[in-house]
């Protein structure tokens, strides 16, 4: 099993009602401007592990499991909404300006984690020193004839929840969570893999292991993705970006034509400060693929 070369330090933060859990890595100087990862959907915290394990200059790490992922938690709710997301973020660097007297931060966000920092940096401009993007693609464009079906299938799935039919399958060894993770993502190394299988499950009383997540995170969001709202909040980012994607771009398969990569790079030419590099023998878990290079990346543009 992989051995992290970096300890982390785990803090429980009240916020918005929920008891989060926060990684940290190294120490807080004065004269640094910290560095906060944002995981993906499905994801956690520790996944960053990797690549903090890479970094070669000293920094003031801080990543937090989002609500309802890893061993963040809240009350029981039957769906997610994307702006919470937002809320919590904003108090989680309210902690950590008043704390260390910090007043920006670099944002890195991966997946849903970009989204949710590409956003963020549009509304809440003025915090964000510089801000990096992993494959935050964002969503097919929507238009109003779609509410009523969206409507429909939100009121389906929350009650799937309530009647436990959409829930997420338990594995009945630790072996089992790794060998899932390979399959998903056959670049992942097995002591990789082994290790964050101990990151993603937790075991249970009858010697199953559950996924550190809830289901409600399955349900379709009952509000439709504006592109438009999405395009007004890029053009509001002052922080020089990096948008990274990966060789082996995944758009096609999962939205089958709907939201192609041309679409969103005429997206974020919105973003005035933009630059983009492409990671090379990756797939969309770049962090778990090429930490290393993605290490050099991000620092060579937060220098």
């Amino acid at each position: 099993m992989y051995i992290p070369q970096n300890a982390s330090q785990a803090l429980q933060l009240r916020i918005r009602g929920h008891q989060y859990k926060v990684l940290t890595w190294g120490h807080y100087q004065s004269d640094q401007i910290p560095m906060v990862l944002l995981h993906g959907w499905m994801d956690v915290a520790a996944s960053f592990q990797f690549v903090v394990d890479k970094l070669s200059m000293p920094a003031f790490v801080i990543a937090p499991d989002w609500r309802g992922f890893g061993d963040t938690q809240g009350p029981e709710v039957d769906h997610y909404v994307f702006a919470d997301y937002l809320g919590d973020l904003d108090f989680l660097l309210d902690h950590f300006t008043h704390t260390l007297g910090c007043k920006t931060f670099n944002l890195v966000g991966h997946s849903m984690g970009g989204n949710v920092a590409m956003m963020y940096a549009g509304v809440q401009s003025e915090r964000v020193h510089k801000l990096i993007n992993l494959e935050g693609f964002g969503m097919p464009a929507t238009h109003a004839a779609m509410a009523r079906g969206r409507y429909r299938r939100w009121l389906e799935e929350i009650k799937a929840v309530d009647q436990q039919t959409l829930a997420l399958q338990p594995y009945a060894s630790l072996e089992d969570v790794a060998k899932r993770l390979m399959k998903n993502n056959p670049r992942l190394q097995a002591d990789l893999a082994h290790w964050l299988a101990s990151q993603w499950a937790a075991p249970q009383s009858n010697g199953q292991w559950r996924l550190k997540a809830q289901a409600a995170h399955k349900v379709v969001s009952a509000h439709l993705y504006q592109v438009q709202e999405m395009i007004e909040l890029f053009k509001n980012i002052t922080a020089p970006t990096l948008c990274v994607h990966s060789s082996d771009l995944q758009l096609a398969r999962w939205w089958k034509g709907s939201y192609t990569f041309e679409q969103y790079q005429e997206r974020i030419k919105e973003i005035p400060q933009l630059s983009q590099i492409q990671l090379q023998d990756c797939a969309h878990m770049l962090h778990h693929d090429q930490p290393q290079a993605l290490a050099q990346v991000i620092e060579a543009f937060l220098k």
